[in-house]
């Protein structure tokens, strides 16, 4: 069964995939009550044909054109600010036209949120300043990487709403058009046949990349495509496809 608190990639992703949901995120945390969230996509794949993929948990877009990327962080990670760096390069390739030029990036804000305080200065929030040296003068690149994490409690709405992730209480009404999501989705039976649903695409997904692995790995071995798309019960043209983009 499927763990069902915010720290949960799959649940948390089937919540923020609600514009409301995520937009009561985004304006709590941002502390800024006007911002409009107009799109929502959870676990957005960014492909990148010659290095490594990413999934985004949450991506989301306001009315001024902002991107802003909300991250659950779980598990241990070597390095969490240099996968932000890696993170942000991707979105901005994503958004960037060929033969555009830089000052149509927009800003872009990451949200990286943990369980436990990661870097043990005691703060529920730490916003990633930048200056130009010792002159005090702010160096504005439009990427915005903002860490918060539920561990340390300072009373504030995003040290609350870092508790309502913890528990995902379907009871608890206090977060506005999140617990309205949580309770659809706890509570309701159309909520329990969506999170049905995400399961069984989860367990499909998961097949499908066990036998994507398995193609390229035959292939290497000189096995040939026919026989490697019968071993994995997919089409030819799906395995041509995998060894494409695997030898690129």
């Amino acid at each position: 069964m499927l763990e069902q608190n915010l720290f949960s990639d799959t649940f948390a992703s089937v919540v923020l995939e609600d514009i409301g949901a995520c937009q009561h995120v985004v304006r709590t945390i941002l502390g800024k009550d006007d911002i409009e969230i107009v799109s929502v996509k959870s676990q957005y794949r960014l492909l990148n044909i010659t290095s490594k993929d990413t999934i985004l948990d949450a991506y989301a877009q306001d009315s001024t054109g902002r991107q802003i990327n909300i991250e659950i962080q779980r598990r241990d990670t070597v390095d969490h600010a240099r996968r932000i760096r890696y993170y942000g390069s991707m979105i901005d390739k994503s958004i960037l036209d060929k033969g555009a030029y830089y000052d149509e990036l927009p800003d872009v804000y990451i949200i990286y949120i943990s369980e436990t305080d990661i870097w043990g200065a005691g703060k529920t929030v730490y916003p990633v300043k930048k200056i130009l040296g010792e002159t005090g003068i702010p160096y504005d690149d439009g990427n915005h990487v903002i860490f918060v994490n539920a561990a340390i409690d300072d009373g504030s709405d995003t040290a609350k709403l870092m508790k309502y992730f913890e528990t995902a209480d379907p009871d608890d009404m206090t977060q506005g058009p999140l617990s309205e999501r949580v309770h659809y989705l706890k509570r309701e039976k159309g909520g329990h046949d969506e999170m049905c649903k995400v399961a069984e695409d989860i367990y499909e997904q998961g097949k499908l990349e066990n036998a994507k692995a398995m193609a390229i790995s035959l292939h290497e071995s000189g096995v040939a495509d026919d026989l490697i798309a019968k071993a994995a019960n997919v089409s030819v043209d799906l395995v041509r496809k995998w060894l494409g983009l695997s030898m690129a």
